[in-house]
Order: structure tokens, then C-alpha cells, then sequence
């Protein structure tokens, strides 16, 4: 049967079939996950003095080993996100979003604080943080965090780590496809954002001071920060198999794996801190006990003490222990399991629990350990990076939060920078001499 259709009624028809697809295919509308809690956010969890811009970078750490067949060497890209303080005249800028996908690769945008392109400051000089993510993870799974330091005068610097992100791994069907490059390169990615701002001409590499630097990783980002402050990585044939390696490749690959310093041959003294949060590998001892016994770079750990995927007493715990820093810290949330540095979950990963157990935390809110993480990372960068003697206070004299009734029955102090009866179920324990 033949159709005749007119020219209108076709435009009509092609115009609507746009739609639909346009529809289909645009990007979910920014969500915003956070609400204003100023009662109960901690003292430094408050916003700086700066206004924030944010830029995206796609850069090139060059010849680096092939993952793939461990003998040749290939171009690595990396997508960065850059949060710095910027020109207070933003008005004619985009309030910033955060688009990524879920484990199961579903899309999501979130909305930010930061502005978009914004200019640069035109003066200063701020510390580089490097923000690093766990397996699997993306570079804005802590903007939250990124956009705090950055309006506290920071220029911090999240990584989408090549061949482990969400968007890279097949969950699913090849759940770790990405973990060889990842114990190849976290450390390694890292070392390389420190060495790229150093030698870059841009705006915001002009008041970037990468002299006076820290490195901030969570899970897989935290094992590798280790390392990039001085731990050797210490894999073993059998652990190597144990992760899925076959008995001839686990064999061949451990002079691969063990490396110190991210690759190099003694740390870059131009770290000045770091900050891991739930870090792995103390479980596995990955980190050579000698080699993390050297290590002086001021060191904080944050922990769950219920945490399931890094382990607390022979994880996180351990690795603190075994740090030969004078200035290291352990800050644990009590009840808490694995998740608590991503920002909360957005509204996609509620459809499965697949997703949603990337974010969740069941007896914490997930904003309030943000607000937490805020707090206690700022107070610890300022003091050792910006040698600020007053941000030192804000570290914890007491190991527990909760204040409890004194004889007079009169409430203890709550620790520094926290309301009065708003903190509990958190603990924080110092090294014998630290600051």
C-alpha cells in the first residue's frame, strides 16, 4: 500500500521523532545533594573566604607501562577536575555540575557550589591537594571536598584514574579489569599531578604552589598515597594469585608491583601531608612494614571501625600503627563500614543495591560524614601545610567526641570547632608525639 504524506506533515513527524530522542539521550537534570545544616556543621566545615572555579583538563602522562601485556609502553590519559580560588566576579559564569555514572553505569549530574571556567585569581600562591579515588570511583566522587579546600585557598586536583573509574569497568561482567592498572598506577597518577602543575603555564598553575603539597586518597586512592609518601609496596606471589593473577604472570609481575614512591627513588619532599581515607591493603600487608615505619610525612588515617572492604584492627588501624611519622593521626567512625568519604548517593543508585551500596552508610548520614571530613581534613592541611599553629588546635586532645557529665554534673568540653552535645560516636587517637 503506498502512503502519501506531505511535506508538513513529514517535517511534523521528524520534528516530534527529534524530541524523542533528544529526550532519551539529554542529560539527567543536576540534583543537589546537600542541605544547609549551619546549627550542627562543624566549625571548619563552613565555606572559606574564597569563591571557587572549576575546570575540567584532559592531560597526557607519556610512555608509561602497558597494563595490557606489562612489556611495552603506551600514552596514558587522564581526565583531571580542578577546583582553585577564582576572580570574585563570576556572574557571567555557569554554576558548576558533576555528571558520571553509577557502577552499573547509569547517568547522574549533580549540582555544585563551584562556578565553571571561572577566572583564576590573578595572585596568591596555593597548596596543590591531589584528590584521588577509590576502585571503582570518578574524579568528582568528593567534589564536596574539592570545592571546600578550594574556598579555604587551596588548588585541589581530582583524577580520574585511567582503567578503574565506574565508566571504565564493567561491574558486572569484569569486575576487576581495571585492578592490575590500578596497583600499577594509582601511586604513579598521582606523583604525575604533582609534576604537571610544576611545569605548567597556565592561569591556574601560576598560583598553584606546588612546593607546599598533600595527597588525599580514599580506598584504592589511599593505598596508593601511601606509597607516593614513601611506603614500598611488598606483593608476594601467592597474594598476587589471590587477587586473580595465574601462578607464571604473578611470578613475572612482582618486580612491577614493588615499587616505593610512586616509581621514583626517594619521596618528593615537596609532600607536605597526606590524608587516607579507608585505605586498603593492611589487611594483605601490601606496604612493606619497614618501609612504612620510615615514612615522616605528617599522616591521617580516617576509618569505620565496622569497615568490610580495607578491615579496621588489621587494615586501617594497622597501617596507622606502622607509620613512623611523629605528626600521625586515626580518626574512626564508630558503626561505620567502608563508605565514608563519597558524597551521598544520588538519586539513580536507589534503584539497585548494586549501586547504592557505593555510597550508602547504614548508621551514618552520609552529608554528616562529609561536613566531618570537611572539618578534620582542613584543620590537618592547614597545620601541616600551611603551618598554621591555630588550625593545629582543632585536632582532637580528647580520643572520644561524646561529652560525657563531670562530677558537678556539668558536660565535658566538646572537641574543638563542634557544637555543644552535636558530636558522638567518633574517636581520634594522635601519635605519642604528635603536634
Amino acid at each position: 500500500m503506498k502512503m502519501n504524506i506531505n511535506s508538513k506533515t513529514l517535517v511534523a513527524f521528524i520534528s516530534v521523532a527529534m524530541s524523542i530522542t533528544a529526550s532519551a539521550t539529554a542529560a539527567p537534570t543536576p540534583e543537589q545533594l546537600y542541605t544547609k545544616q549551619l546549627p550542627i556543621t562543624p566549625e571548619l566545615a563552613l565555606p572559606g573566604q574564597y569563591t571557587v572555579g572549576v575546570k575540567t583538563l584532559e592531560v597526557v602522562h607519556e610512555k608509561q607501562l602497558n597494563t595490557q601485556d606489562f612489556t611495552s609502553q603506551v600514552d596514558r590519559p587522564l581526565t583531571l577536575e580542578v577546583w582553585y580560588p577564582a576572580q570574585s566576579q563570576v556572574a557571567t559564569t555557569q554554576q558548576a555540575s558533576y555528571e558520571n555514572v553509577t557502577r552499573l553505569h547509569k547517568p547522574f549530574s549533580l549540582k555544585g557550589t563551584a562556578h565553571r571556567d571561572a577566572q583564576p585569581k590573578s595572585d596568591g600562591a596555593y597548596p596543590l591537594v591531589v584528590l584521588s579515588h577509590g576502585y571503582t570511583g570518578y574524579r568528582t566522587i568528593m567534589y564536596y571536598l574539592g570545592e571546600h579546600l578550594a574556598s579555604h585557598g587551596y588548588v585541589v586536583v581530582g583524577i580520574d584514574h585511567t582503567d578503574s573509574t565506574t565508566e571504565d569497568v564493567d561491574f558486572i561482567k569484569a569486575g576487576f579489569s581495571g585492578f592490575p592498572s590500578t596497583l600499577i598506577n594509582r601511586a604513579r597518577d598521582q606523583q604525575f599531578v604533582l609534576d604537571y602543575f610544576s611545569q605548567d603555564n597556565s592561569d591556574i598553575a601560576h598560583i598553584t604552589n606546588t612546593n607546599d603539597a598533600a595527597v588525599i586518597g580514599y580506598s584504592m586512592g589511599g593505598f596508593g598515597a601511601i606509597n607516593t609518601i614513601g611506603a614500598c609496596y611488598d606483593f608476594h606471589q601467592q597474594g598476587l594469585q589471590r587477587l586473580g593473577f595465574p601462578e607464571d604472570a604473578a611470578k613475572q609481575l612482582m618486580p612491577v608491583f614493588n615499587s616505593c614512591a610512586a616509581g621514583r627513588e626517594s619521596v618528593d619532599p615537596r609532600w607536605k601531608a597526606m590524608i587516607a581515607y579507608a585505605p586498603w591493603g593492611g589487611e594483605t600487608s601490601v606496604h612493606s612494614a619497614k618501609s612504612m615505619n620510615e615514612i615522616t610525612v605528617p599522616s591521617l588515617y580516617v576509618a569505620g571501625e565496622q569497615d568490610d572492604v580495607s578491615g579496621y584492627e588489621k587494615g586501617v588501624k594497622k597501617l596507622f600503627e606502622q607509620t613512623g611519622s611523629e605528626n600521625k593521626y586515626l580518626m574512626v567512625y564508630e558503626n561505620a563500614r567502608h563508605n565514608i568519604a563519597p558524597h551521598p548517593a544520588p538519586k539513580v543508585a536507589y534503584e539497585t543495591d548494586a549501586d547504592l551500596g557505593h555510597y550508602i552508610e547504614p548508621s551514618w548520614n552520609n552529608e554528616q560524614l562529609n561536613r566531618i571530613n570537611e572539618h578534620m581534613s582542613l584543620a590537618f592541611l592547614d597545620c601541616f601545610v600551611k603551618k598554621d599553629d591555630g588550625k593545629c588546635a582543632y585536632l582532637p586532645q580528647r580520643d572520644n567526641a561524646t561529652q560525657v557529665k563531670d562530677a558537678n554534673g556539668k558536660l565535658t568540653k566538646a572537641w574543638p570547632g563542634f557544637a555543644d552535645r552535636w558530636a558522638t560516636g567518633i574517636r581520634f587517637y594522635r601519635g605519642e608525639n604528635a603536634k
